[in-house]
């Protein structure tokens, strides 16, 4: 088992408040991202789930035991974080094998769950090997392997990928994401990365400046943003906000739309604009155009067609998935 209840939790250093005041609930086996820009709680919350860093109010319940003030070692929890915190002096197999031999387990448990972790890790070959002789990707599998033999209530994931570039990240990802379907355990993984968030989490918690803004599944969050900051938060490229006078129009203090959502012509169209840069990807082409008395947006289209700078172009919102926010941010019904 592995659930995990946030109970009006907060947590201040000295005279600042960091965690104003948080009420989560997570499932068994539930893999949940929390994400957020930078300095707004979420390792400090990943850490208070660990007992790295002591709540100033609140409970935290593991398995509905209150280990609140519990010392990390006592609530079966397992962290990987972003730095690898390999030991290298030591080969994989005896990175991996170092909580176990802490625990003092025999030397057949250990050899049987080392050798578990880096089948599951694809490390088998690199066992013998220093930290030194390997790749980041491989260094950051040995840490989650060192995870795993402890078979944890759960894994705790602090922006596990945020040293690897771009392709290792996205290999990463994926294993990740595999990892967790195969041992069904729950895991809490931080990032500040939305794209990382949508594509492995059950559910994502968005936070802002310490406060939940919203928990949910990553459609939930895309489909139906509570307010204007979790709208700009999700989605690649980013939500298009219009105020004023066009916002008006539709009963609203501003109004959202995401770049897929724009029908494009090069005649005619709700929104009269000018193309100021076309990045072209291949498969997707993102266009920043200068609209007449809106202001700067981005549009996305297929690669097919080309478009130059300075051409002029039309954009025409889907009616149905106009988003409306209202003076306070709030989402407003439709």
């Amino acid at each position: 088992m592995g659930s995990i209840s946030l109970q009006n939790v907060n947590k201040s250093f000295g005279e600042v408040q960091v965690i104003p005041d948080i009420s989560l609930e997570i499932n068994d086996g539930e893999f949940v991202v929390f994400v957020g820009p930078s300095g707004c709680g979420k390792s400090t919350l990943l850490r208070l789930i660990a007992g790295l860093e002591d709540t100033t109010n609140g409970r935290i319940l593991l398995d509905g035991q209150d280990m609140t003030d519990a010392p990390p070692a006592r609530r079966g929890l397992a962290m990987v974080f972003q730095s690898y915190a390999l030991y290298p002096h030591m080969s994989v197999r005896d990175n991996i094998a170092f909580p176990l031999k802490m625990a003092k387990a025999s030397k057949e448990v250990i050899d049987q769950k080392v050798e578990y972790a880096a089948r599951t890790l694809n490390l088998s070959d690199y066992l013998d090997r220093r930290p030194r002789a390997l790749s980041g990707g491989q260094r950051q599998r040995v840490a989650i392997g060192r995870a795993i033999v402890r078979e944890p209530k759960a894994f705790l994931f602090d922006e596990p990928l945020s040293n690897l570039d771009a392709a290792l990240r996205v290999n990463m990802r994926l294993e990740i994401t595999e990892l967790h379907q195969q041992l069904q355990t729950t895991m809490i993984y931080v990032t500040h990365d939305q794209v990382e968030a949508m594509t492995m989490a059950d559910r994502i918690v968005v936070l802002n400046a310490g406060n939940v803004e919203q928990f949910g599944t990553p459609l939930e969050l895309y489909r139906t943003p509570a307010n204007r900051f979790v709208a700009g938060f999700i989605g690649s490229p980013k939500m298009n906000f219009v105020d004023g006078a066009e916002a008006a129009k539709h009963n609203a203090h501003a109004i959202g739309v995401r770049p897929e959502h724009f029908a494009l012509s090069k005649t005619s169209g709700t929104w009269k604009g000018t193309v100021s840069v076309a990045e072209q990807l291949g498969s997707d082409t993102f266009l920043h155009i200068h609209l007449d008395g809106i202001g700067l947006v981005t549009a996305r289209t297929g690669g097919e067609e080309t478009y130059e700078h300075g051409e002029t172009v039309y954009l025409t919102p889907d009616p149905q998935r106009i988003y409306r926010f209202g003076a306070d941010g709030n989402a407003l019904a439709a």
